[in-house]
């Protein structure tokens, strides 16, 4: 049974849906307006490149350990009094990094910000998975991950434009900005989100680190892992890449970076309800199948494009985010009932820092494979294109294991 079904009432799930929304796409949001930035830290800060990657991954690698760490607390606590406590503490770290007054206290102020972020994300994740019935979860994850998928595009445009609008604050605007939008952001939830408190009733036995160790070793669990770590590495081997092979390779100018994200953003801000809706329809794995399939063809085009024009550059990027990002909500939808609510928040803290330790790995497999050739030019880009559809097969394989192991609940 649901810890918390709200399913006799249409307008509280619209108003719970939008507050995690809102959780969701801020906390990555914070997440994604590092990236274009490193100019303008490494000069105002004096620091190396090296410096700005570690900057980078301070968030990510927080993240994922903090989500291992929750995984010792989370079934302990009523879900909606552990959400609101956690934004509140995320939305002080993020202030605090637009405050920071060096390099060292940026870092620690991004470290928490990290911590914080990645256990709102399995967190949000969960509450879903508690108070939307299956039948209609597809279309509820859709909306949640519409402000995931919003937020990881939109970040790069929306953080050049305040960090160079906003000169008098220059590179700490979009903190500021971010930390701002929360608190309206943290009322709603406040106000919105119900107590959910049912995996409470439930006895955990024998030590919590045998608990964790039992969720952690369960055979369907491990299955549920190596899928979304798949998942992460086909998309995150060549996303960081993207904008630099369009710029170096692809003949793009710098100015219009901005516009392939911003389509993207507004690309699946549009779509992803109606994939989550055409998932709970014709079913979780042929509808993850069918983007997964899809999906390839945009990922090869990007990773192989000659010099092109704009318009064509466009439409490819554009279909590139909607299937590569439209593709988690069938998965979140079957990988979250994998498991019994009693420990659901155990188990989407390690599927959050499974996706965060995936990501940063691709990431640093992608970078020790593309150069930079005597000309300017990103060379081996499409070898990268190469392993990511091999993962992404292994994708289509392996789901239907994954929904074989789901719950109906």
């Amino acid at each position: 049974a649901l810890s918390n079904p709200i399913s006799d009432n249409k307008k509280q799930e619209r108003f719970l849906l939008l507050a995690l929304a809102g959780i969701q796409f801020t906390h990555i949001l914070d997440f994604m307006i590092m990236m274009p930035l490193g100019p303008e830290f490494i000069s105002e800060l004096n620091i190396t490149t090296h410096q700005f990657g570690l900057l980078l991954s301070s968030y990510t690698f927080a993240a994922a350990i903090a989500g291992i760490f929750a995984t010792y607390y989370v079934d302990r606590f009523e879900r909606r009094k552990l959400l609101l406590s956690l934004y509140a503490c995320f939305i002080v770290a993020t202030l605090a990094c637009g405050l920071a007054p060096s390099y060292e206290t940026l870092f620690i102020a991004r470290a928490f910000a990290g911590a914080f972020g990645g256990i709102l994300g399995s967190l949000v994740q969960t509450i879903v998975a508690d108070s939307i019935p299956f039948e209609r979860r597809g279309k509820a994850l859709g909306t949640v991950m519409a402000a995931f998928s919003v937020s990881t595009v939109a970040g790069v445009p929306l953080s050049l434009f305040l960090a160079n609008h906003i000169t008098f604050l220059g590179w700490r605007a979009p903190f500021i900005f971010i930390a701002l939008i929360s608190l309206p952001i943290l009322y709603l939830g406040y106000r919105n989100i119900p107590k959910i408190a049912g995996h409470l009733d439930h006895v955990h036995e024998g030590s919590r680190m045998s608990q964790i160790l039992k969720i952690l070793l369960a055979h369907q669990h491990i299955k549920a892992f190596i899928f979304m770590a798949f998942i992460m590495i086909t998309g995150f081997s060549v996303i960081p890449y993207i904008a630099l092979y369009m710029t170096s390779n692809v003949g793009i100018s710098t100015s219009y970076i901005s516009l392939i994200y911003l389509c993207g953003g507004i690309a699946t801000l549009m779509s992803s309800r109606f994939i989550g809706y055409m998932a709970d329809q014709y079913g979780k794995v042929k509808v993850f199948r069918f983007l997964a399939v899809v999906s390839l063809i945009p990922l090869l085009v990007t990773t192989n494009l000659p010099v092109t024009p704009l318009w064509i550059v466009l439409i490819n990027s554009t279909a590139f985010f909607i299937l590569i990002s439209g593709r988690m909500i069938p998965a979140m939808a079957m990988v979250s009932q994998v498991v019994e609510n009693k420990i659901r928040g155990t188990f989407m803290s390690l599927i959050g820092s499974v996706q965060m330790f995936a990501s940063g790995i691709a990431t640093v497999l992608a970078g020790m494979v593309v150069t930079i050739g005597a000309d300017g030019k990103m060379e081996h880009y499409n070898f990268v294109g190469y392993g990511a559809v091999f993962c992404g097969l292994i994708t289509i394989w392996l789901v239907g294991y994954i929904h074989s192991d789901t719950k109906k609940t």
